[in-house]
């Protein structure tokens, strides 16, 4: 199965700049939004979720310094990656200043565009792998879910009895005593993996996961 593009913002006064930045990550197959304004990048970034920002560090009204510290004092955005994309070679005030505003790299031009392709790429990988994350950690919090720990319970619940059980015969019979503490082991064992699974469910039946099914609790 492919997998979902993600969006990458370019924010760029000058169209040339964007047309050149197009080009260049048109390779990775992934979906490329524009902006010419520091503004209109914060809009965009409202209305949808990007993997990168590659923003120009000069641009009129609302330079590049003021957008990154926009985009990382919102709560929605304040972990999207920022790479600077500079017109020049800067110097190491300018680059602290950068880092400082939330940048996470700087390219130069004129950049090479296989070196440009290979960090972005990286912020590409990334963000798919926590979309990933996210989803799985909704899996977790879906009726489905609670519904296979409860059955893994009940399972443990029914395997801590029969081990229970194992272990009274072998005390009244004669029995080794490598054999009476294996069993007496094993029902520990169940005992414990029970009650982490039970601490589990009980995790997902907190305010506003879905309530998990009824399953027996063992003594």
């Amino acid at each position: 199965m492919e997998e979902p593009k993600v969006k990458i913002l370019l924010v760029d006064n000058q169209p040339e700049n964007l047309v050149a930045l197009e080009a260049a990550l048109s390779a990775l197959d992934q979906t490329l939004v524009r902006a010419s304004s520091g503004e209109e990048a914060l809009k965009a970034l409202d209305d949808d979720e990007f993997a990168l920002v590659l923003l120009t560090t000069r641009m009129p009204s609302m330079d590049g310094l003021e957008t990154a510290a926009q985009i990382k004092r919102r709560l929605r955005t304040r972990d999207t990656p920022i790479i600077f994309v500079s017109t020049h070679d800067i110097g190491a005030h300018a680059t602290f200043r950068g880092y400082a505003a939330g940048a996470v790299d700087y390219v130069s031009r004129p950049y090479d565009p296989w070196a440009l392709r290979a960090k972005v790429m990286v912020f590409v990988h990334l963000h798919k792998t926590n979309i990933k994350l996210r989803k799985q950690a909704a899996l977790l919090r879906t009726g489905g879910a609670n519904d296979l720990l409860g059955q893994m319970a009940t399972l443990l619940s029914d395997a801590e009895s029969q081990a229970r059980d194992l272990t009274v015969q072998l005390k009244g019979q004669a029995s080794s005593a490598t054999v009476r503490t294996t069993a007496t082991g094993l029902q520990r064992s169940v005992r414990i993996m029970r009650r982490v699974l039970q601490d589990a469910l009980e995790v997902q039946e907190e305010p506003g996961s879905p309530p998990a099914p009824n399953h027996r609790r063992s003594p």
